[in-house]
């Protein structure tokens, strides 16, 4: 078997299973919610091990080392072998998800009902 050396970053994130697909991953990068050794990048940046990743997706951040790589998306009992987050990172993501827990379920980010909808395509157009 073939040890790589490199790989795109938008594959590594398919892989590592922080995005469903390579088109998210890619539209991530692309739109500098990662950052590589504390550098915006291109989706088709070549990542080797050792490298630091700053990940944000949704309302969390991940601060994460490169252990190894896989080109192909494995189960994610696997995919725990690809990275080592920092120990600061995953408490203050904990944090972030239990704030989110004890706010009300209608002070939570929701998606704008028919009539929003409407009120907001009537204050666009005027």
């Amino acid at each position: 078997m073939l040890e790589l050396e490199s790989l795109r970053i938008d594959k590594w994130l398919w892989a590592a299973r922080f995005f469903k697909t390579r088109k998210l991953a890619s539209e991530a990068v692309s739109g500098g919610k990662i950052h590589v050794n504390g550098q915006r990048c291109k989706p088709s940046k070549e990542i080797k091990i050792g490298f630091k990743l700053l990940i944000h997706k949704d309302q969390y951040s991940w601060e994460i080392h490169i252990l190894g790589l896989n080109k192909q998306r494995r189960p994610a009992s696997e995919t725990i072998l690809l990275y080592e987050e920092s120990a600061e990172s995953h408490n203050k993501r904990q944090q972030q998800i239990e704030q989110r827990q004890l706010l009300p379920h209608s002070e939570r980010e929701q998606r704008p009902n028919k009539k929003q909808r409407r009120q907001i395509h009537r204050f666009k157009q005027s």
